[in-house]
């Protein structure tokens, strides 16, 4: 059983999104030193504070070997913070990862592959994510159908990783990482 991680305890600036521009979120990237805390490069879901309001995110890798989570915009509210503020978080990884949403259009191909619907109710939580994540991850709605039908596939084969997924971003290519940053 692995050992669970004290809290993370850091400052780091609100942001806003550059796109889109009509984003009511926020966002912070983790100082490297506190994301080096984390169990993994990966994505973790976190129960936090944001000067002492209470959240849980699960924080993104950035690409860059380190983390990113996305701050709406009752939470900045509630904590009475503002974009380009130093906030003080206080951070540590759950001990059971939630499980995370299936999109419906991955859903009804599940339903309509019996094989594939049984090896992804036999995976871990953290492998659905990264099976989501992947096939979210397309920029294309082609690319997106293309993934779900590779996915239904190997999943009735009985595959359990989406394979060669780079899970910390840092050999993508630019496909995970921090939204840019409004000026």
């Amino acid at each position: 059983m692995a050992k669970p991680v004290a809290s993370i305890i850091f400052k780091a600036k609100l942001s806003r999104p550059a796109e889109p521009k009509a984003a009511t979120w926020s966002f912070v990237v983790l100082p490297a030193a506190a994301s080096k805390q984390l169990p993994t490069r990966s994505m973790v879901t976190v129960d936090g504070t944001m000067e002492g309001q209470a959240f849980q995110a699960t924080l993104e890798p950035d690409g860059q070997g380190s983390h990113w989570f996305k701050v709406e915009k009752k939470l900045r509210e509630a904590a009475g913070v503002a974009i380009g503020d130093s906030v003080a978080f206080e951070i540590a990884p759950v001990e059971k990862e939630p499980e995370p949403s299936v999109p419906a259009d991955l859903k009804q191909a599940l339903a309509g592959n019996a094989a594939a619907k049984a090896t992804w109710a036999d995976i871990t939580t953290v492998a659905r994510r990264d099976w989501i994540h992947w096939i979210t991850s397309g920029k294309k709605a082609e690319t997106r159908e293309k993934r779900i039908a590779v996915a239904c596939d190997k999943l009735a084969s009985g595959s359990r990783r989406a394979c060669c997924f780079d899970r910390s971003g840092m050999y993508s290519k630019g496909n995970m990482g921090a939204p840019a940053e409004a000026e």
